[in-house]
């Protein structure tokens, strides 16, 4: 079962600095990410949404390819692949797109708004969705982050949370005043 960790962040840029941290560690093995999105929230108070996973254009990139396969395969009955193959791809590249735009992946996006309207301007949020991790090795490079982070929500057990909140608590005080 996955769980999830929203953090908060003082500065725009900071989320987005959290997400890269994160994805270093899950190239060492530490860290293996369901969803993550970076949520920024401007000056006007407008939220904006960077997902990590782009459907739209996963779903099109694969309806391409299936719409000219199938296409090519139509058309051969057609006696003209090469028309079968273009409508194909037209028609499977849009289907996907719009199926990818429709559909939803990992982190509720409704959850994400609603919890992003509670954002200060100026400041960003970390939604992460995460299957697994090594809670020592990923704490103890928490301690290292420049940004100042708070826990702003998670489905971790109490001990994990307050052990969570502790390390960016004692990271926080550890760094200089930006």
């Amino acid at each position: 079962m996955s769980d999830l960790v929203v953090l908060g962040f003082d500065h725009t840029n900071d989320a987005t600095l959290a997400l890269e941290e994160c994805r270093k560690l899950q190239k060492e093995y530490l860290l293996d990410l369901e969803d993550a999105v970076v949520v920024v929230r401007d000056a006007e108070g407008k939220v904006h949404l960077h997902q990590s996973i782009n459907l739209e254009k996963a779903g099109a990139s694969w309806g391409l390819f299936s719409g000219g396969f199938w296409g090519v395969l139509v058309g051969l009955l057609c006696l003209n692949p090469l028309a079968g193959f273009v409508a194909g791809s037209v028609v499977g590249a849009g289907a996907g797109a719009l199926a990818g735009k429709l559909s939803d992946y990992g982190i509720d996006d409704n959850f994400i708004r609603s919890l992003s309207e509670t954002i200060p301007p100026n400041t960003s949020a970390l939604f992460i969705l995460v299957r697994k991790a090594q809670p020592e090795k990923v704490l103890a490079d928490l301690q290292n982050f420049k940004g100042h982070a708070r826990v702003l929500q998670t489905s971790l057990s109490p001990e994990s949370e307050a052990q969570l909140k502790n390390v960016l608590e004692k990271a926080a005080v550890s760094q200089p005043a930006a």
